[in-house]
C-alpha cells in the first residue's frame, strides 16, 4: 500500500515525488518509458523555478549544468531587456538540457526515498473512499491512497478520470530542433533582422560549441504524425530565409503545434492532475516546464498534509483554486503572444505598438513578472500587497531565507522576537531575527514560500497557523488512517 502513486516521471512528476518524500509520504512513480529521453532539448528555468530550486537546496547542482541568460526578451520575442531591479536574487534565465533537469529532479526524489518504476503504464484505475486501485498495462494491480496524473498532454489518467480538456486545437505547426550551422553568426544575424520584419516565428539562436536552436514554420511539411527530418528543416529554411544556413549534425528534431487546453478540474476525489496533464499551450515564452514544476511544489505539501492527517478540511482544494487560475493566465498570455507573432498587418501593427509601450518600465516589468511567475499573488483575503505573494530570498542574521526552507516546512519569520509556533513543531519552523531584511513585523510562509500571514500578534498568528497547518500537536487525527 502506497500513500501516493504518480503517473509520469517528467519534471512535474519527479518534483512532486520529492516534495512528498520531504514529509515521509510513501511514493511510487510509474513511468511508461523504459529509458529517459535521449535527445538534448534545451529548456529555460525562469526566475520562480530557480527560486524553488534554491528553496530545496538544488540550485547549485542545477547551475552546474546550465547557462545563464538575461531575463528579458521573452514576451513574444520582443527584444526588450528586463528591468535592472527585479524582485529576486535569481533574476536570470537558466538554459539547461531537459534530460539533465529531469535527471536531477529524479535523483533528488530517489535520494529522498521515492520509488521509480520504468516501463510501467497505467491502464485503468478505480477509486473508493479509502484509496485508489491502479491497474498496469501488464495486469498488475497496485493500491494507494491517492493517484496523481503527471503523464503529459495525452494523459491517460485524465482521460480515464473523464475530465474534459477544452480549448483550441492546433492551428499552426512549427519545426524546432538543435543543430550545427555552416555559416558565420554575422550572416545569421543579418538575415534574421530582415526576416523579422515580416515573420516572427523564426529564429536561429546560438547555444555554444556551434550548436543553434532552430525554429521555423512547418507549413507544407508532411504528416504531423511523422517525425521531421533534417531535410524538412532545410526545405523550410530555404522557403522562409532563402538559405538553409548549412544546417547539419542535428541533436534532436521535433514538431509542435499551438494547441491550447485546460483541464476542467484538477481533482476528482482521490485523483489529481498536474503539469501538462492539466494544461497545454504553445511553448512561447518558455513557460510550460516551469508551470508544471510550480504545480508540483504547490500540491506536494498539501497532499502530504492530507496523508499525514493534519490537513485542514479545505487545504487540498486550494491546489485547484490557486493553480488553475495561474494556468488560465499562462494560456491567455501565450494566446496573446501567438497573435503578436502573426505576419498579418494588423498583428504587426499591434506588435509595433506593444514594442513602444514596453519602453515604459511599468509595462516591461509587468510582462516579465508574468512570464517568470514572480508576479503571482494568491487570494488569501484582504491584507497588504505582500500577502499571497512569494517572498524573495532575503538576508537573515545567519545566512539566507531560502536555506531555511529545504525541508519543505512552514516558517514563521519574526522580527519582533515575541512570537512562537510551539503548537506546530512537526510542521512549522520559527526564526526570530530582528535584523531580517523585511518591512513588516513578522510573516508566516507556506512551504512554497508564499506569505500566508503578516502581523505581530500571537492570537492572529495562531489562527493562521491553524488555517494552513491544521490543529496544534496533540489534536491531530492519526496519520494514514
Amino acid at each position: 500500500m502506497f500513500d501516493v502513486i504518480i503517473a509520469g516521471c517528467g519534471p512535474a512528476g519527479a518534483m512532486l515525488a520529492a516534495e512528498l518524500r520531504l514529509h515521509d509520504v510513501r511514493v511510487l512513480v510509474l513511468e511508461k518509458e523504459t529509458e529517459p529521453v535521449s535527445f538534448t532539448r534545451i529548456v529555460g528555468l525562469h526566475i520562480r523555478s530557480l527560486e524553488l530550486m534554491a528553496m530545496r537546496g538544488l540550485l547549485e547542482r542545477v547551475l552546474e549544468h546550465g547557462r545563464r541568460r538575461p531575463a528579458g526578451g521573452f514576451f513574444a520575442a520582443i527584444p526588450r531587456p528586463a528591468p535592472q531591479d527585479l524582485d529576486s536574487a535569481h533574476a536570470y534565465l537558466l538554459g539547461i538540457p531537459q534530460p539533465v533537469i529531469v535527471g536531477l529532479l529524479e535523483r533528488h526524489a530517489m535520494d529522498l526515498g521515492a520509488q521509480i518504476r520504468r516501463g510501467c503504464a497505467v491502464a485503468a484505475f478505480e477509486q473508493d473512499e479509502e484509496g485508489v486501485t491502479v491497474e498496469l498495462a501488464d495486469g498488475e494491480q497496485l493500491r494507494s491512497r491517492y493517484l496523481v496524473g503527471c503523464d503529459g498532454a495525452r494523459s491517460t489518467v485524465r482521460k480515464l478520470l473523464g475530465v474534459g480538456f477544452p480549448g483550441e486545437p492546433s492551428r499552426n505547426d512549427t519545426l524546432m530542433g538543435e543543430m550545427k550551422v555552416g555559416v558565420p553568426q554575422e550572416e545569421i544575424t543579418a538575415r534574421m533582422a530582415e526576416i523579422h520584419e515580416t515573420t516572427q516565428s523564426f529564429w536561429l539562436r546560438p547555444f555554444g560549441e556551434g550548436v543553434y536552436s532552430v525554429v521555423v514554420p512547418a507549413a507544407g511539411v508532411g504528416d504531423r504524425a511523422e517525425a521531421p527530418t533534417l531535410e524538412d528543416f532545410r526545405h523550410q529554411l530555404r522557403a522562409v530565409a532563402g538559405t538553409d544556413f548549412g544546417v547539419h549534425s542535428p541533436r534532436w528534431l521535433s514538431r509542435f503545434g499551438d494547441a491550447t487546453r485546460l483541464a476542467e478540474r484538477y481533482r476528482t476525489g482521490r485523483v489529481l492532475l498536474a503539469g501538462d496533464a492539466a494544461h497545454i499551450h504553445p511553448p512561447i515564452g518558455g513557460q510550460g516546464l516551469n508551470l508544471g514544476v510550480q504545480d508540483a511544489v504547490n500540491l506536494g505539501w498539501k497532499l502530504a498534509a492530507q496523508v499525514r492527517g493534519w490537513a485542514p478540511e479545505p487545504l487540498l482544494d486550494t491546489y485547484q483554486a490557486e493553480r488553475r487560475p495561474v494556468a488560465e493566465d499562462v494560456l491567455d498570455n501565450t494566446r496573446a503572444q501567438r497573435e503578436l507573432l502573426s505576419p498579418e498587418p494588423g498583428a504587426r501593427a499591434v506588435r509595433r505598438l506593444l514594442t513602444e509601450l514596453m519602453d515604459f518600465d511599468e509595462v516591461n516589468r509587468h510582462l516579465i513578472e508574468k512570464i517568470t511567475a514572480i508576479g503571482i499573488r494568491y487570494d488569501f483575503g484582504e491584507g497588504p500587497d505582500l500577502l499571497g505573494r512569494r517572498l524573495r530570498d532575503i538576508d537573515l542574521k545567519q545566512g539566507r531565507l531560502y536555506d531555511r526552507l529545504h525541508r519543505g516546512r512552514g516558517l514563521v519569520l519574526d522580527r519582533t522576537e515575541r512570537l512562537t509556533a510551539e503548537g506546530w513543531p512537526d510542521r512549522v519552523d520559527l526564526i526570530a531575527d530582528p535584523t531580517a531584511a523585511l518591512d513588516v513585523p513578522a510573516v508566516l510562509l507556506r512551504p512554497d514560500g508564499h506569505v500566508a500571514w503578516i502581523g505581530e500578534h500571537q492570537r492572529d498568528l495562531n489562527d493562521h497557523l491553524a488555517r494552513w497547518f491544521g490543529e496544534p500537536a496533540g489534536r491531530v487525527r492519526p496519520a494514514r488512517e
